[in-house]
């Protein structure tokens, strides 16, 4: 029985990660790196330690600056979605208000930092639906390592099993698998694979399509 849905934030419930796909690359372009949109779809979702380590492997670059262009890459977020606000994904608000009537608990589990977890939330009025907010930097590895679900299973109070984690890519259900939660994937960016498939526990076009499993 599902007690707790964990969801993803950017791409998930927010959809952002279309800004990511053009802010790495311009990032990294700043600093004299060509990335391709094959390489930023790479970045999504993965969290320290892995992502320095995953982008100075991609360019063979030791010296590679990863914390000045991620910083540059924020900064570049931050425009455009100045310019462009932040829009919640199709079927959201429509399942967090089931979820909440059922009184099945709900928790954000995101590689995004807290202040602009917090922010984003609080902007697009979705932060009042959730029980715990829980970013990657309150745990020692971000995604694809499992310490982000096995900290909010245990925030909750939950075991694993007892969890339905709701991701858009595949860092993101690497890490909810491998913490043993179910996982529910609704794919952004791009479209599973069949080995990725295998560890689903489904996987629909959008979260109002989830409450099916809560019938």
């Amino acid at each position: 029985m599902i007690k707790a849905v964990l969801f993803d934030m950017d791409g998930t419930l927010i959809d952002t990660e279309k800004y990511y796909r053009i802010c790495w690359p311009k990032a990294m372009a700043h600093f004299g790196y060509e990335m391709s949109d094959e390489q930023a779809l790479s970045m999504r979702s993965l969290g320290q330690p892995f992502a320095p380590t995953h982008l100075k492997e991609m360019f063979a670059d030791e010296n590679l600056d990863y914390p000045a262009i991620r910083a540059y890459r924020k900064e570049l977020m931050e425009e455009y979605l100045a310019k462009n606000g932040i829009e919640i994904k199709r079927g959201a608000i429509e399942l967090l208000n089931f979820l909440k009537e059922k009184k099945i608990r709900r928790a954000v589990a995101t590689a995004t930092d807290m202040e602009r977890t917090e922010r984003y939330l609080k902007q697009i009025g979705l932060y009042p639906y959730f029980d715990e907010i829980i970013s990657a930097t309150m745990v020692e590895h971000g995604k694809p390592a499992p310490d982000i679900y096995t900290f909010a299973c245990a925030q909750l109070g939950l075991a694993p099993e007892e969890c339905l984690a709701v991701e858009d890519s595949p860092n993101g259900v690497m890490s909810a698998c491998r913490a043993g939660c179910q996982v529910a994937m609704v794919p952004d960016q791009t479209q599973p694979d069949d080995e990725l498939k295998k560890k689903l526990t489904i996987c629909v076009n959008t979260l109002d399509e989830l409450k099916n499993l809560f019938s």
